[in-house]
C-alpha cells in the first residue's frame, strides 16, 4: 500500500551535509498527511536506531540526541516527500538510512511502530 523510496545519500567528509529524501508512493484511500514519517539507521554490525521523526502536520519533531541541532527532519505533504538535511556530518554518522512510515499519529521512535519501510541509502563519512 505504501513504497517508501530514499535518495541522496553518498560518501562526504567530515562537516560536511547531505539532504535525504524519502518519496512515498500510497495506494490506498489514505494520503500522505495521514502518516508519521520517520528515520531510521543502521551500522554494519549495530542495530536499527532512531534518528528523527515527525507527526502528520509536522507540528511535532522528536530528534536522537545524537543528531539533535545537526539533522532536520521537515515533510511536504503536497509532495508526498519527507527529508532529513544532514548538517556537520561525523564519522559516526555512517549508515544505511531508511525512512518508514505508519498511520499512528506521532512522532514515533520506535521501529516495531512502523509498518512500511524503504529499501535505505548508503551515507558515509569519511573523516
Amino acid at each position: 500500500q505504501v513504497q517508501l523510496v530514499e535518495s541522496g545519500g553518498g560518501l562526504v567528509q567530515a562537516g560536511d551535509s547531505l539532504r535525504l529524501s524519502c518519496a512515498a508512493s500510497i495506494r490506498s484511500i489514505r494520503t500522505f498527511s495521514r502518516y508519521s514519517m520517520g528515520w531510521f539507521r543502521q551500522a554494519p554490525g549495530k542495530e536499527r536506531e532512531f534518528v528523527a521523526a515527525i507527526s502528520r502536520t509536522g507540528d511535532m519533531i522528536y530528534y536522537a540526541d545524537s543528531v539533535k541541532g545537526r539533522f532536520t527532519i521537515s515533510r511536504d505533504n503536497a509532495k508526498n516527500t519527507v527529508y532529513l538535511q544532514m548538517n556537520s556530518l561525523k564519522p559516526e554518522d555512517t549508515a544505511v538510512y531508511y525512512c518508514a512510515a505508519d498511520t499512528l499519529n506521532g512522532p514515533l521512535t520506535n521501529p516495531s511502530q512502523y509498518d512500511y519501510w524503504g529499501q535505505g541509502t548508503q551515507v558515509t563519512v569519511s573523516s
